[in-house]
């Protein structure tokens, strides 16, 4: 019986240790606060200290508030992992998107940084976006266009349409994304529907960029969990 209570007991510190490892190994990547361990890029603030910084901190939360456009950057590089993001269109719905594989900034269009774009275009919210980058899904033709149209760099039909568009909640709702980037493939979740997943990714590893393009989003939550490389 003695030997039955040490394995109970032995399970349960077990489990104890490795819900709290679970917990260290996450990680918000905004603080609630401020933007601290983020950098901004916003050309339209280059010449002229006039100008607003698209990205604030309100009630707790993270706002992108659409214009001028421009990009809210990691300072940190990061490669399998997954982002778990909570957001929510603030008032009319519109387009914003979530960067992963973020490097050289401006390379597309004199705005866009080398990248791979996860949608959050409200009724589009889990495409991809090549940005001198590339990625590639099932049944490329239907979801990409004709073969001889594609590329990653102006002019070229860069758009990789989802599985559903059917997954986003009202407009004004919270919304859940999860982006899972481990090795070449990325995967991606809207309210717990699979809406993507892109494999020979041409990145995989680099920052992660929010965008200011055009409506206010809000986002509560951007939570990065380290995973293996083989999983």
């Amino acid at each position: 019986m003695r030997n039955i209570w040490l394995i109970i007991a032995w399970a349960l510190v077990a489990s104890a240790c490795s819900s709290g490892a679970k917990k260290e190994t996450s990680v918000s990547l905004f603080n609630g606060t401020d933007l601290t361990g983020w950098h901004w890029d916003v050309p339209a603030m280059d010449n002229d200290p006039e100008v607003r910084n698209p990205f604030i901190v309100r009630d707790g939360m993270l706002v992108s508030l659409g214009t001028p456009g421009g990009h809210l950057i990691t300072d940190a590089v990061y490669e399998n992992y997954r982002l778990e993001v909570e957001y929510r269109f603030a008032g009319q719905p519109g387009n914003c998107g979530v960067l992963v594989h973020a490097s050289t900034p401006r390379a597309l269009y004199g705005m866009f940084p080398k990248s791979i774009e996860v949608q959050m275009m409200h009724e589009n919210a889990g495409d991809f976006w090549c940005i001198v980058e590339d990625i590639e899904v099932p049944d490329m033709e239907s979801r990409r266009g004709p073969k001889e149209n594609w590329g990653i760099t102006e002019g070229k039909e860069r758009r990789i349409r989802n599985l559903t568009d059917a997954s986003e909640n009202p407009v004004g709702e919270w919304n859940s994304m999860v982006i899972e980037c481990v090795a070449d493939e990325v995967k991606v979740w809207v309210n717990g529907d699979m809406v993507n997943h892109g494999f020979n990714a041409t990145a995989t590893k680099g920052q992660i960029a929010v965008q200011a393009e055009g409506s206010e989003v809000e986002f509560r939550k951007l939570e990065l969990t380290p995973l293996a490389a083989g999983r």
